[in-house]
Formats: structure tokens, C-alpha cells, sequence
């Protein structure tokens, strides 16, 4: 029942429902917009799970084409799970559970699966606090995709959440997050986010073609388990990973769906362990959109207040400290004037709770994409994205003790440590404006071919933090608590110390030198 083979139930834009072999040869085609029932957070897991299944699909039987046609794609399918003859791995709903179903295992004997499950937005994998942002349990009338799409994002990207709530391998401990660091082919129009077909396209023939895509010493040399949920799953045993094929999809829960009435309802439990032993690897197991720390060995986790600003993603992209995963590095075949975007994503992740879905898109000029190539060129340029950080401080900094001083009202030996409580907000829009011009202005510099062309692009940029630290502060300057009697002296004496700070450092390249006597 509901079987994704042969039914179609997932819906696309501009085709329509289709089968899970359609999808994957319309994504071969790119020939698929978007996916409209897809949510937010969990579009990077489903494109993580179609590049997957597509992979181990493929090797396989041995190819490395990648089919456009869906009878291929059945067939293909149907080969991974061979010895199920009525696709009871790609159903639903799957009556006898001591068989597979779609994302779900066998349910050993003697367990029992307690929690009932109404809706797929409660079984997905987001944790709230409150029933406020994210409504919870809304989708009453959940249809088959909107229980693919939860099951999926769920088993391939859930941690810990409490006794028995056990989380994936591919990730640095419970509490941490399944990150996706990538290279995309750029859209051809203004959208950022790559289409879906070309992405496909791209990460699944790096997969296939790159020599050391499955060159990992822990995993099985050949016959390894791909489809987790394929396996039986005994109360206490767990997989290694010695057992399993690198490029594994993995399920981390106990659920089985069922159908009442016409509708689709769940159920699940608990274990003792996790289905994978991987916690020594601190998710250091060959997830090619991963990074790797060099020194710890450990996976990058977006924290549960973390955020893919500029300072995350030159540390992660630039600093040297992270080795940055497969399909974050261009490949042969890619030459400079291919357009390509980095992607950054991961869903925010704490203690049993989760911070929101963080996602970027940074298009990279032409010619830029070898930079992730080159250790040299990327320390290069970390230099360069340091001293962008430095001047955005040095404003940050400049803009903070100007307010606080006309809470002090202008008297700097009267600033208390807590009024910098209100220069939170202001000092946060401007970083938010640097971080919406750092890497154009980050291209610019590194592109520039001599000392002329670098001193105007670092002018620039320091122009245009110098316009928005003036208009947020003249827009945060009456909002601030400051006696009615002393306004007038606080508000000249911030403004003095704003420009007196930002001058003492910038003057040459914020003043043009006709007017620099005038001004000064």
C-alpha cells in the first residue's frame, strides 16, 4: 500500500505527482522546479536522500551514467532491495512488521510501539518549545508525501532527544546537528537556490566519478549495507560500521505507519541503543556534504544559537581549520566559467531542542570556485575576509560607545557596563547589513590585480559601512534613555565620539583629500 515505486504520490512543479522512480529521472532531466510539499528544513535532507539513493543505486549495478528514463530508475530501485519481490522496503504501509516499509525497519519481536503519532509534522524531526512559531500537530489531513517527507528528514537527520530517542551516526553527538556544506551549479536567472535537477546531477556523477568518494577504511570493501532499514533491528544490537556501504541511508528511530480509516497514522518507540555504533567517530564517517574538523576529527554542528553569518562561513570555508567536504570542491570537469553557489545548511541544533533552520547561498564569481580547491588560495584569502571582520569591529565597535556614551550623558566616566544592553539592536542591524555585502565585497578584493584596484575596493567597503553605521545611528540616538536636560550635550558628544573613533582609523579612505582640510 502507498508504494513509491509504482504510485505517484509525490508532488512536483511543473509535472505533477510522480513516482520515486520519476522524480529521480525528471531530476536527471531537470525537469523539476520545486516540490511543493517539501518544508523548509527539510529540502536539504531530501536532497541528500535522493543523491544517496541514486548513488547506491547506481554502483550498484555498475554504472556510472545517470538514466533520464523512470523504467531504468524501477529498475534500478527495485535492485537495491532485490530480495523483496513485492517492494514491501518502498511502501508506506506494510501490514506484517516484522518486514520493512519505506524508512521504517522490521519491529523485533516482543517490542511494542506505544506512542501514537496523528500527524506527520509531529513525527518530523523539529523540536519547539512552544506552540507558537511552528505550529504543532496541524496536519491532520497529512497526505502520503507529507509521511515520506517527515519520515525521511526524521531517520536521516534526527539526534537525541531523550531516553530511548536515539540520533544518527552522521553527526558529532547527540546534540548536535547534520550539517550540508556544497558546491551548486548557479540558476540561470536571479534565484539563489540552485534547481534541484542540475544539484542532482552534479552530486551524484561526483559521487560516481570521484576516485575517492568511497575510500574510507572503516566502512565494508563491497556488499555493505545501503538501505538501513532494511535490516533487522534486535532490542540492544547495533549496526558497525564495517557493516554498511559509505554512502548508507540511515534510519535512527523505531516507527511503523499504519492506515485507519482511510487515513495514515503512526506509531513509534524506543532503544536501548543507537542502530549505528558510530559515537567514537564523533561523525567522522565519509558524509560527503560534511566537514571535518583537521585537528579534532570531528563533524561541524550548527548550535542551537548558531547562524551561517560571514564569520561562520570564513571560518569554516577560509580558515584552514576544517577540511572542507567532497562535494564542497570543485572537480575536474568544472572549469573556471562555470557558474556555481556555495550552499550552507543545517538545522540548529542544542540540548533536546533545535534553533531554526539555517540556511545561505553565496554565488561565487567566475573563477572563484577554484579557491576551494587551493589550500593557498583559500589562506589568501582568509586574509583578506580577517581584515574585512577587523573593519566591520573597528564600526561595530565605534557605534556601541558612541550610544552608550549618550546614555552616560556624554560623560564617558558615568557608561555603565549594562547600557550596552540597549546598543544590542542597532549594533545587530549592522551587522546584518555586513554580512549582505561581505562576499561581494570579498570577491572584489581578491580579484583585484593591483595595488590601485585594492586600495578602491577596500574603499568601497569601508564607505558603505560608514553610511549605515551614521544612519543606524541617528535612527537608534532617540530611542536611547537619556535625561531630557542633558540630551542635547550627550547626543553632540555621541556623535563626536562616532566620528572621532571611525576618522582616527578610516580618514583616508572615508574622506576624499579635497575635501579632507574642510572636514578636519
Amino acid at each position: 500500500m502507498f508504494n513509491l515505486l509504482t504510485q505517484s504520490l509525490i508532488s512536483t512543479r511543473p509535472l505533477g505527482r510522480l513516482t520515486l522512480p520519476g522524480i529521480l529521472a525528471a531530476l536527471a532531466r531537470d525537469e523539476i522546479d520545486s516540490f511543493p510539499a517539501l518544508r523548509p528544513h527539510q529540502a536539504m535532507f531530501w536532497h541528500m536522500f535522493c543523491v544517496q539513493l541514486a548513488a547506491l543505486a547506481l554502483h550498484g549495478a555498475g554504472r556510472c551514467d545517470i538514466p533520464a528514463d523512470e523504467p531504468s530508475w524501477l529498475a534500478l530501485l527495485r535492485g537495491l532491495t532485490s530480495g523483496f519481490p513485492n517492494d514491501e522496503p518502498w511502501r508506506l504501509v506494510v501490514a506484517d512488521e516484522s518486514k520493512p516499509a519505506f524508512m521504517q525497519p522490521p519491529v523485533p519481536e516482543g517490542i511494542e510501539l506505544k506512542n501514537e503519532v496523528p500527524t506527520p509534522d509531529a513525527l518530523d524531526l523539529l523540536i519547539t518549545s512552544r506552540n507558537h512559531d511552528l505550529k504543532q500537530s496541524i496536519a491532520r489531513r497529512g497526505e502520503a508525501q507529507d509521511w515520506i517527507f517527515a519520515l525521511m528528514s526524521l531517520q536521516t537527520g534526527e539526534g537525541y532527544c531523550g531516553k530511548g530517542n536515539q540520533g544518527i551516526a552522521r553527526m558529532n553527538g547527540g546534540s548536535s546537528s547534520r550539517p550540508m556544506i556544497a558546491l551548486a551549479p548557479s540558476p540561470a536567472f536571479l534565484e539563489l537556490a540552485p534547481r534541484p535537477g542540475s544539484w542532482f546531477q552534479r552530486d551524484v556523477g561526483v559521487l560516481l566519478s570521484s576516485p575517492k568518494a568511497r575510500e574510507n577504511h572503516n566502512f565494508s570493501e563491497k556488499d555493505g549495507l545501503g538501505l538501513i532499514w532494511l535490516a533487522a533491528w534486535p532490542e540492544g544490537s547495533q549496526l558497525r560500521i564495517s557493516d554498511l556501504d559509505p554512502w548508507f541511508i540511515e534510519v535512527c528511530r523505531r516507527v511503523r505507519l499504519k492506515e485507519r480509516q482511510g487515513e495514515i497514522r503512526a506509531n513509534k518507540g524506543t532503544s536501548e541503543a543507537t542502530r549505528i555504533d558510530a559515537k567514537q567517530f564523533k561523525g567522522n564517517i565519509g558524509d560527503p556534504w560534511a566537514p571535518i574538523h583537521k585537528t579534532e576529527a570531528k563533524s561541524f554542528t550548527l548550535g542551537d544559537e548558531g547562524d551561517f553569518d560571514f564569520k561562520q562561513a570564513v571560518k569554516l570555508l577560509f580558515s584552514g581549520e576544517w577540511e572542507l567536504p567532497l562535494l564542497a570542491r570543485p572537480v575536474r570537469g568544472e572549469t573556471e566559467d562555470t557558474p556555481q553557489t556555495i550552499v550552507m545548511q543545517a538545522l540548529a541544533r542544542g540540548n533536546s531542542k533545535t534553533g531554526g533552520f539555517r540556511s545561505r547561498f553565496i554565488p561565487l564569481p567566475r573563477g572563484a570556485s577554484k579557491i576551494l580547491a587551493s589550500a593557498d588560495e583559500r589562506q589568501t584569502l582568509h586574509a583578506v575576509a580577517t581584515e574585512q571582520i577587523e573593519e566591520i569591529n573597528a564600526f561595530d565597535k565605534a557605534l556601541g560607545y558612541a550610544l552608550v556614551l549618550a546614555i552616560a550623558g556624554g560623560d564617558a566616566q558615568h557608561i555603565k557596563r549594562e547600557s550596552y544592553a540597549h546598543a544590542r539592536i542597532p549594533r545587530d542591524a549592522l551587522d546584518h547589513f555586513a554580512d549582505t555585502i561581505f562576499f561581494e565585497h570579498l570577491w572584489q578584493r581578491h580579484g583585484a590585480t593591483d595595488d590601485a584596484a585594492r586600495a578602491a575596493a577596500r574603499k568601497a567597503f569601508r564607505r558603505r559601512l560608514w553610511e549605515h553605521s551614521q544612519a543606524v545611528f541617528e535612527a537608534a540616538l532617540p530611542t536611547v534613555p537619556c535625561g531630557s536636560l542633558r540630551r542635547p550635550k550627550a547626543e553632540a558628544a555621541a556623535r563626536a565620539a562616532l566620528v572621532g573613533m571611525v576618522m582616527d582609523r578610516f580618514r583616508s579612505d572615508l574622506i576624499d583629500e579635497r575635501n579632507d582640510a574642510d572636514a578636519a
